[in-house]
């Protein structure tokens, strides 16, 4: 593999624990700033909809461009989210700051998805992905705790100053490792990328991402009281545990890759089933402490055994727009970071218990599986037509050619 995937990997480093880290600062930021916590909470919104804004729009823009200076600039913006972040003097300030930092998350992933799979042969594009993605499931191994212990014991402005430096090394290593001759903007341009969109499969693709990682985030946002409340951990155990997480996202999103280069739909169902049957079990496995944290391992690989997959069908579907498809596909995950919450916190104040989030995600998931079913029709139905146009268009030479000798 090569060695310019170990810059982008740095790259989603640096953004992955951007991300996450808000939901381990938040009390130390209200009571820094003087809000409460939920309006602390709503910095993990800004940020998510910067993702969601910027993961288009950016890709869309700089489409003509070199990719090679659209990663290097994107992760300059990022660096100066961060910085403002770290700076910022009070709520609504931070509130801006967290936004700016949002809107390159989807596009580096989305350009950076485009670049990996270009310096790779065929057989590898998935490999490829997934060791981009390395870099933002190590983020939740070794990225967010260690940030989390610096905002505890240094203030939560410099764990972004230290985010920060991760970004000024990323742009470091981008500039050094990546090729100049292999990173070209899109002939498409604005037009032709925006056009890609129309497609139905392109979609359904999408569509899949939504529910399947919404099935993710409804039981993981609320992994912290299952553990708690129903598995028995003390509140000090839970860094560890969301660690573990991590590890089984590292472990499925490295699986995923190298199957889904042997078949990328075939990965994709069984993700997607695995992961029915990991939320299904997890009301019986927060019974103990032990299921518990396997339970947590298994969310994480059963997740991201999918991501790889996912990505490369979008990519396929919009050939001719693939940096506005595969960011589109980030924003896409946002959505169901937000979506996938919501649904579970419903399941909660319904009254369905602590464990419900994961039931309600295994719904999803099964969702999930169902637009992917669609999605997988569609395809066989357009390969037919296609397959029955050309036929018939040879059909007449074919028989003509006796008559002529």
């Amino acid at each position: 593999m090569p060695l310019a995937l170990l810059a982008l990997a740095v790259g989603a480093f640096g953004i992955g624990t951007t991300e996450f880290v808000m939901m381990g600062l938040l009390p130390d930021v209200a009571d820094d700033l003087g809000i409460s916590i939920p309006s602390a909470g709503h910095l993990v919104s800004a940020y998510a909809i910067g993702v969601v804004v910027g993961a288009p729009l950016l890709a869309a823009v700089t489409a003509r461009m070199s990719r090679r200076k659209v990663l290097i600039g994107l992760m300059v913006l990022f660096v100066a989210g961060n910085s403002l972040s770290a700076f910022a003097p009070d709520n609504t300030s931070l509130l801006a700051a967290r936004f700016l930092s949002g809107l390159p998350h989807g596009a580096f992933f989305g350009v950076g998805a485009v670049v990996a799979t270009g310096m790779v042969s065929a057989e590898r594009k998935a490999r490829a992905v997934s060791l981009m993605f390395l870099g933002l499931t190590v983020a939740n191994i070794v990225g967010v705790p260690a940030a989390t212990l610096m905002g505890q014991h240094l203030g939560w402005r410099a764990t972004f100053l230290g985010v920060s430096v991760i970004g000024l090394v990323a742009i470091g290593s981008l500039a050094l490792l990546l090729p100049r001759d292999t990173t070209h903007g899109s002939a498409a341009g604005l037009r032709g990328e925006l056009a890609a969109l129309k497609s139905l499969p392109v979609w359904l693709a999408l569509g899949t991402t939504v529910a399947g990682f919404g099935a993710l985030f409804s039981a993981y946002s609320y992994i912290t009281p299952m553990l708690t409340d129903s598995a028995g951990y003390a509140d000090s155990s839970v860094t560890l545990l969301l660690a573990l997480f991590g590890v089984g996202a590292t472990a499925g999103n490295l699986l995923g890759g190298r199957l889904a280069d042997r078949s990328m739909r075939g990965t994709l169902f069984s993700g997607l089933v695995s992961l029915v049957a990991v939320l299904a079990l997890f009301p019986v496995m927060m019974g103990t402490a032990w299921s518990a944290a396997l339970a947590v391992v298994l969310l994480g690989a059963a997740a991201f055994v999918t991501s790889s997959p996912l990505l490369l069908m979008v990519m396929e579907k919009a050939s001719s727009a693939p940096s506005l498809a595969s960011s589109a596909n980030q924003a896409a995950f946002n959505l169901a970071n937000a979506g996938g919450a919501w649904i579970g916190g419903l399941a909660i104040a319904a009254g369905f218990g602590t464990t419900s989030p994961a039931l309600a995600g295994a719904a999803l998931a099964v969702l999930g599986l169902a637009v992917a079913a669609v999605a997988y029709r569609v395809d066989r139905s357009r390969g037919k037509s296609r397959s029955g146009r050309v036929v018939a268009t040879h059909t007449p030479q074919h028989q003509e050619t006796p008559a002529h000798h």
